[in-house]
């Protein structure tokens, strides 16, 4: 791994170094990796600032939406005076300004099944920050079939959840917890339902924290657990997720070989 810092990468990354589990070689792994951020919203906004600081070498943003003062309450990437950009530019931007020693690439534009795996091949690790199950179902099959590890968060109101997903490696998919997307209307979005923004705050810095556990390869892997948070009650609880024998992405039998079932079924890569 190289190991070739400038003395303001040093300086910028010195209270990383010192931890005994990241050092000078955590560093460069950090330095040298690859992060596709999907959708610049609430989740995507702290992931995306937390990421360009911990140093990750190159960052994606897809989202083909543009700021609205709505937006305001929970996507802290953005700015006033940001109303009516795109999104992954003004998140760009704002990472940019955090560290410019970061490669961050904007994509504007839709994630859908003719571009998504081809989009997830070029990045080490992927995460949902979408407010879409359409989205979402996408995602997590291509980063099945590209055999990509996905950091996935959702939130809604006062609630988060958080797993990681590496069915490459032996753990369960997306699938496994959801075999399939919800009815139409059945589970609200944030923009029907609403959300307390700083919930979005929270789950979105777990997910930046799982992602540089991942790359780093430290403590213990989200990989096989659901993490949920209560905000009104002020709890976490974790439950187990296993491996569906039955699972029609990962399981022995699966039926699931490309994303040609979500032509009619993905809508907009809409952020939280």
């Amino acid at each position: 791994m190289d190991l070739d810092f400038s003395e303001d990468e040093i300086r910028r990354y010195s209270r990383h170094i010192l931890l005994q589990q990241v050092g000078g070689t955590g560093q460069a792994k950090l330095k040298a990796a690859k992060v596709l951020v999907v959708g610049a919203g609430g989740l995507g906004s702290p992931l995306a600032l937390y990421l360009a600081a911990a140093g990750i070498g190159t960052i994606g943003l897809v989202d083909d939406d543009r700021v609205e003062i709505s937006n305001l309450q929970r996507q802290i990437a953005h700015t006033t005076a940001r109303i009516g950009m795109p999104k992954a530019l003004s998140a760009a931007e704002a990472a940019r300004a955090i560290n410019p020693e970061v490669h961050v690439v904007p994509h504007e534009f839709r994630l859908g099944p003719d571009n998504a795996i081809g989009m997830i091949e070029q990045y080490d690790l992927v995460c949902d920050g979408t407010d879409n199950f359409g989205t979402r179902f996408l995602i997590a099959d291509a980063c099945a079939l590209a055999k990509r590890t996905l950091v996935s968060a959702a939130v809604l109101r006062f609630d988060g959840q958080l797993s990681v997903f590496k069915p490459h490696t032996g753990g369960p998919c997306y699938r496994c917890l959801y075999p399939e997307p919800p009815p139409d209307g059945l589970v609200p979005s944030c923009g029907e339902a609403g959300v307390l923004g700083a919930v979005t705050g929270v789950m979105g810095t777990l997910q930046a924290t799982e992602v540089l556990k991942e790359i780093l390869e430290i403590g213990d892997s989200l990989s096989g657990r659901l993490l949920v948070w209560d905000a009104l009650e002020t709890r976490f609880r974790t439950i187990k997720l296993r491996p569906d024998p039955h699972c029609a992405l990962c399981g022995p039998n699966a039926t699931i070989k490309d994303l040609s079932a979500h032509a009619e079924t993905s809508g907009p890569a809409c952020a939280v």
